[in-house]
């Protein structure tokens, strides 16, 4: 395993960016495994971080300056009948609306689901949303909606479905191999950035 040492220091600690599987999984969560043991059965290379919590787009600030790669902004999403579930990945940078989604996906009245759907379709918790989560929906309860800049960065941010620890890996790797692998595809999406708007 090779460490990459950076002096990002938050609150007087210096995280490590590691390349390949993180020290300690005795003293991980089995869903934060369950993540590592995938990609690297796809042989999908990543680096990790380690961090306090960072359950808001600010807490992962600092941690996009560690790893240079802009976190995604990762919305859970329902219909008015709790019917159709969606995650949408967004800029961190951009406002989301409703009414600029409903259109291209032909579902009116979207809102936030509740995290006991969070739970059963991704086995993730509020805070700790992330693409990698669609692992566990076995089911395709979920659709996977992405907007199109995300697909712009060579790499993509996201948390291995907690949100102690952060991952980089390649934008072509999720979109190529993992999202095959795990039986989910993608639709593509436009949110106006504020100068459209």
């Amino acid at each position: 395993m090779i460490y990459l040492i950076l002096n990002a220091k938050k609150e007087g600690k210096i995280m490590q960016l590691r390349k390949g599987h993180p020290a300690l999984l005795d003293r991980r969560e089995e869903k934060e495994i369950k993540v590592y043991n995938l990609l690297e059965q796809l042989k999908i290379p990543y680096e990790q971080a380690d961090h306090e919590a960072a359950s808001t787009m600010e807490a992962c600030e600092r941690v996009d300056e560690l790893m240079q790669v802009t976190m995604c902004k990762n919305l859970f999403l329902c219909n008015r009948q709790q019917t159709d579930f969606y995650l949408l990945l967004m800029p961190g940078n951009k406002k989301f609306k409703t009414k600029d989604l409903s259109k291209q996906i032909g579902s009116a009245r979207l809102s936030f689901a509740g995290p006991e759907f969070m739970e059963k379709f991704l086995n993730i918790s509020p805070g700790s949303v992330s693409v990698l989560g669609l692992m566990n929906d076995l089911e395709n309860r979920v659709q996977l909606l992405v907007d199109e800049e995300v697909l712009e960065d060579e790499f993509i941010g996201c948390h291995p479905c907690v949100n102690t620890s952060s991952l980089k890996l390649l934008t072509k790797d999720l979109t190529e191999r993992f999202l095959p692998a795990v039986h989910h595809e993608m639709k593509i999406v436009h949110l106006p950035n504020p100068e459209e708007e």
